[in-house]
């Protein structure tokens, strides 16, 4: 079976095309692969492995990469249960870039509903609700179909 990079890297650089429309900046995918990355890695840091695992195996493979980047897997998912903290991670999940990206807590939650949209519409309406299912009830509407 032969690997075929160049469609992995087309796949991955269309899903973070689609972040950028969401954002409403389709010009800046920088800007959105940064968004993506750290809405993701907060997200994941709320997930057990199981559930990660589940979510990410329909995503494209270059994504898949960038929310494995970094991860320290643990059996136990952090406690995120209110919306504040989740802002909170995602800010502290894009490092130095939170300084220009997010600014205020609007471009923060702006992010976030961008990359959501996205993921939904890469995900099964099954894998979503088991996801929901697992958050607390303040962070569902995050995976409720709009």
């Amino acid at each position: 079976m032969a690997l075929h990079f160049s469609k992995y890297v087309q796949d991955g650089e269309q899903f973070i095309k689609e972040v950028a429309v969401a954002a409403g900046d389709p010009a800046d995918v920088g800007k959105a692969s940064r968004m993506l990355r750290a809405v993701l890695h907060a997200f994941r840091n709320r997930l057990t492995p199981s559930e990660s695992l589940q979510l990410i195996s329909q995503f494209p493979m270059l994504i898949k990469a960038i929310y494995v980047d970094g991860w320290r897997i643990s059996d136990e998912a952090k406690r995120l249960r209110t919306w504040g903290d989740f802002l909170e991670a995602v800010r502290e999940e894009g490092g130095r870039a939170t300084l220009n990206d997010f600014v205020t807590d609007r471009e923060v939650e702006h992010a976030i509903h961008a990359v959501f949209k996205v993921v939904k519409s890469h995900v099964s309406a099954g894998e979503i609700r088991d996801i929901a299912a697992t958050l607390p009830e303040e962070l569902r509407p995050l995976l409720r179909s709009e």
